[in-house]
């Protein structure tokens, strides 16, 4: 038979009116039933605990436990017992006896217990097959089997999307609805990093010093409800050019999943290594280190791009500043950057000056690349706050 805890027992509660015919009779009966809740008799959930009545449900990443008992129904006693007990998937076939060896003998009305264990990792049909095989008193070798088909269902819906930023940072949204018929106690959802990347969980809010879930005190997950979380992955920084730069399809991690059911049942599901498309970034690419948010009318100031060569030949690179209406740029054009390696960089401190306020835009830029004659133009880099000094001096 199979081993599960046992459940709450639940009653069907009937009341009515005081001024009905019955009066406060149904609710005498109800407060005198040891089933019932003191104080809340009306409720369908009792105090006592139910024996399971059948099989139950198992989902993918609980643990099958399982009692098996060959008994000696005759009145010989029975030598050399050997119980097996393998459980048979659509993929494989796995041994789960505590013991391989075999009893010397058995008595009649005695039994040989054992207990089995194993945590599900896949979905659909499973066949627990017990073997016996003894010798009689005759020394004839006997030998049968029994089969126990149970089905393993899916427990959790898992959903992610990925948002890549400009950074190299990539936010990953991971959206878990539980499917099953039963709340789940949420014990920890984390996501393992590949080597590449270190991980931040943005599923907590700081408050007077102290850490607390975007979910609130309780972490139950009811029946069909869906839970989004939210993790910012940050490329390491012997990694940093290679995140940038990598083409296809991009390691990021895994997600640990952990859950408790009804009495404490213990669940816990890993995903496969979660990949997403990384972003094409062309021959060149043009990334920002530093910008400053607000900046004063009329007056220079300063940023930092970085220029990454992600193709695969050398780069001779020429800059130049185109103007606007609004943004103007405060330096030589034309000047030469010089050659530049495949997956190499090089950083370039350029000022800028603005002759309008409001939210402007940072455009103009553009990259020539001699040894092929190609230009790489680069507007709307980024967005800066020009504001009047005055009104800067008063905030």
């Amino acid at each position: 038979m199979r081993l599960t805890k046992p459940t709450l027992f639940t009653n069907i509660p009937v009341t009515c009116e005081e001024k009905d015919l019955p009066g406060d009779l149904f609710s005498q009966l109800m407060k005198d039933d040891p089933s019932t809740v003191n104080g809340a008799e009306i409720l369908m959930l009792g105090e006592m605990l139910t024996l399971p009545q059948n099989f139950g449900n198992i989902f993918l990443g609980e643990t099958f436990s399982s009692y098996i008992s060959v008994h000696n129904d005759s009145s010989q006693v029975v030598k050399d017992i050997l119980v097996k007990a393998d459980l048979q998937t659509s993929s494989q076939r796995l041994n789960l006896s505590a013991s391989n060896a075999a009893v010397a003998e058995l008595k009649p009305d005695c039994c040989i217990d054992d207990v089995i264990h194993h945590e599900v990792k896949e979905i659909g049909t499973h066949i627990l097959v017990c073997a016996v095989s003894y010798t009689t008193q005759n020394g004839e070798k006997m030998y049968f089997r029994k089969f126990f088909k149970f089905q393993v269902l899916k427990p959790l819906d898992v959903k992610t999307k990925f948002y890549n930023a400009e950074t190299d940072e990539v936010f990953l949204e991971a959206q878990i609805q539980n499917i099953t018929n039963s709340p789940m106690f949420m014990e920890k959802v984390s996501l393992e990093p590949s080597i590449m990347y270190n991980v931040a969980e943005l599923n907590s809010v700081s408050q007077v010093g102290e850490s607390i879930s975007t979910f609130g005190s309780r972490a139950y997950l009811q029946p069909m409800d869906t839970r989004q979380y939210l993790y910012c992955l940050k490329p390491k920084k012997e990694f940093a050019e290679k995140a940038g730069i990598i083409k296809g399809v991009t390691v990021i991690g895994k997600l640990d999943i952990v859950w408790k059911t009804n009495l404490g049942e213990r669940g816990r599901l890993q995903t496969s290594q979660l990949q997403r498309m990384a972003p094409g970034y062309g021959d060149v690419r043009l990334s920002l280190e530093a910008i400053p948010d607000t900046v004063n009318l009329e007056e220079p100031f300063h940023i930092t791009c970085k220029i990454t060569n992600c193709s695969e030949r050398t780069m001779d690179l020429v800059l130049e500043m185109c103007n606007t209406n609004s943004i103007h740029w405060c330096g030589i054009s034309g000047r030469q950057l010089g050659k530049l390696c495949p997956s190499s960089s090089l950083c370039l401190a350029l000022t800028l000056l603005s002759s309008v306020q409001g939210l402007q835009s940072v455009s103009g830029l553009r990259l020539t690349d001699t040894f092929l004659k190609r230009t790489y133009e680069y507007d709307d880099i980024a967005q800066v706050c020009v504001v009047s000094s005055a009104i800067k001096m008063e905030n």
